[in-house]
């Protein structure tokens, strides 16, 4: 298994040394791409996140975000959390318990699993991946086995989240996978 995340490593390294430099970004989108892959994480629908309320064990426990956005927790009933960071949330809840039942909740918010980034098109094992903080083109590439003898060597496709349309981008570790990407690897001409 190791070796073979190594080969893929090593394929994808040979395609950036090959010339993937045409289609580089320009300065101000590779700094708009590093702040939203170092920012805060925003919890979206099919998020799952872990809410512990301190010394209120039956009130803590783990939830999914549903596709309306929202979660259900005993005693504070239907809370919106799409669009909220895990501090933001966790205030938000803990301004409704404290409203409702509790003096003064200690509410912590942690995100068990967010949404897969997908691969597709001309990788080894196109398909669902789990999402992992600091990946990249590159890692995601490896981590599907590599890029296949007919993959571009110099672009990607990337379908953001919330976006309605695919976009090109080079193959470079300086290009961050958010969760909920679609990545899609297109055939080379020749």
């Amino acid at each position: 298994m190791n070796r073979a995340i190594v080969r893929s490593a090593a394929l994808v390294v040979a395609l950036l040394i090959s010339g993937c430099t045409a289609n580089s970004l320009s300065e101000a989108e590779q700094q708009s791409l590093a702040a939203a892959a170092t920012a805060a994480p925003k919890l979206q629908a099919g998020d799952r996140i872990r809410v512990t309320v301190y010394g209120e064990d039956k009130l803590s426990g783990d939830y999914q975000i549903d596709q309306s956005g929202q979660i259900s927790l005993p005693l504070a009933g239907t809370v919106e959390a799409v669009g909220l960071t895990q501090a933001e949330l966790e205030q938000a809840l803990a301004k409704k318990f404290r409203s409702e039942y509790l003096r003064n909740p200690k509410v912590t918010v942690t995100i068990a699993t967010l949404q897969p980034f997908y691969l597709m098109g001309e990788v080894e094992k196109p398909g669902e991946y789990q999402y992992r903080s600091g990946l990249n083109v590159l890692t995601a590439l490896a981590i599907a086995g590599g890029p296949t003898y007919r993959a571009s060597r110099n672009t990607v496709q990337i379908q953001r989240r919330g976006e309605t349309s695919m976009r090109n981008y080079p193959i470079s570790s300086s290009v961050p996978i958010l969760p909920g990407d679609v990545i899609r690897v297109p055939e080379r001409y020749f």
